[in-house]
């Protein structure tokens, strides 16, 4: 790829959807349910939100007609005629993700399940605006070319996660810094329509792997907890009473920035000594590859050395980085997720476990301490959550909680 290059303009892209407006709140409140409950009978979602039964059966023939909705096998109860569940149709809604992250860009596009139809990758030592944008034409202009016309109709817009002030974690010198510098004046949205003209919106990179563990993860079995992701730098984001919440502008849950101390008494901040970038370093000093870390499919086995005591500070730090947020909200569980292969994951959450209980705790009610279980993908995946929420659900799940 040229990095000097203009990004070719991508115009095939309809807008589709959107054309008709967002779905009103009765609309949003059943796609919402049969979200996060799955396939479901018209006279339950009548109950949990307090619609009446005929209103309810409007709105699902009016979303089915839409091609939003689809119907489930018959479920036969003891008596009566069976009930015919209704679902979210997976070819009802398409949105793009886009990742920047420090060491690779991705994009992706998810349907209404969640599950990822198509995905591009661009590795590069740091992200340079005009690659990076370049990258994203390239792949809508292959991506869209193996749509039908009927799915391009039903892309509703491009989410984009990316860094809080990118241009604010580089150690680059000269010239490179000078093009790394260049995000400062970049208005990312901008850029995004130059090349498309879907709805675009943009979240924080920990925000948006929060919300992608909340909405296709572990996050339906609490009401409050912390997330950490491990990424290149470490991040994070909260969720409080079923919604994740992002904050007056958009940077709660920065978790990456609470204090620390380094083993030699510094004043540090947590992303400073739980972070993949640290494992980099390691290797760089005796040699070896780093691109090793990021190869797909990620397998450490052969850098088991190297990892295993980046195991051990990173799983000390997350501990008391973990305590420190319930001193503020009492968190029933901590989710620990990251850009390292699944046996990692396991290994990273078994050890803070273990710390957990060492830990000075007085005053505190320890969290669970759970792996999460999106992985990698979790970025670009929550970042394609974006459009598909601020059209289609509601932005928080209070109040779609079924009890029996």
């Amino acid at each position: 790829m040229n990095a000097g290059m203009e990004p070719a303009v991508v115009r095939s892209i309809s807008t589709g959807l959107s054309q008709k407006g967002v779905r009103n709140h009765n609309e949003r409140l059943l796609l919402s349910l049969m979200q996060r409950h799955g396939p479901i009978p018209g006279s339950d979602l009548a109950k949990f939100s307090g619609l009446s039964a005929p209103t309810v059966s409007a709105i699902l023939k009016s979303l089915e007609l839409d091609g939003l909705l689809m119907r489930g096998e018959p479920m036969r109860g003891k008596v009566g005629k069976p009930s015919i569940p209704m679902m979210l149709s997976p070819d009802g809604v398409f949105s793009y993700g886009l990742k920047i992250g420090r060491r690779s860009a991705e994009i992706l596009l998810m349907d209404f399940d969640g599950k990822v139809r198509h995905q591009r990758k661009l590795a590069y030592a740091y992200p340079v605006p005009v690659e990076v944008f370049a990258f994203l034409a390239e792949s809508l202009a292959e991506i869209t070319a193996l749509l039908s016309h009927a799915e391009r109709l039903r892309v509703c817009g491009i989410g984009v996660a990316a860094p809080f002030e990118m241009w604010n974690w580089h150690d680059l010198m000269g010239s490179d810094a000078d093009r790394f510098a260049s995000w400062k004046e970049i208005n990312i949205p901008f850029e995004v329509n130059r090349v498309s003209n879907l709805p675009v919106s943009l979240v924080n990179d920990a925000t948006a792997a929060c919300q992608a563990e909340h909405v296709f993860g572990r996050g339906k079995e609490f009401r409050d907890y912390a997330y950490f992701f491990v990424g290149a730098f470490v991040g994070g984001g909260i969720v409080l009473n079923h919604s994740v919440f992002q904050g007056r502008q958009g940077n709660a849950g920065a978790l990456g920035s609470l204090r620390t101390v380094s083993p030699l008494g510094e004043s540090k901040q947590l992303v400073d000594l739980a972070s993949i970038h640290l494992l980099e370093g390691r290797l760089t000093e005796v040699d070896l590859d780093p691109a090793i870390i990021w190869q797909t499919p990620q397998d450490w086995s052969s850098i088991a050395r190297y990892v295993d005591p980046w195991l051990g500070q990173t799983a000390q730090e997350l501990a008391k980085a973990s305590l420190s947020t319930c001193s503020v909200i009492d968190f029933e569980a901590v989710l620990i997720d990251g850009a390292f292969p699944a046996d990692v994951r396991t290994d990273l959450v078994e050890r803070v476990r273990r710390y957990i209980v060492n830990q000075d705790t007085r005053g505190l009610i320890p969290p669970q301490i759970e792996a999460g279980s999106i992985g990698g993908n979790a970025r670009a995946v929550g970042a394609a959550c974006g459009p598909i929420f601020s059209q289609f659900l509601l932005n928080t799940n209070v109040g779609l909680s079924v009890t029996s």
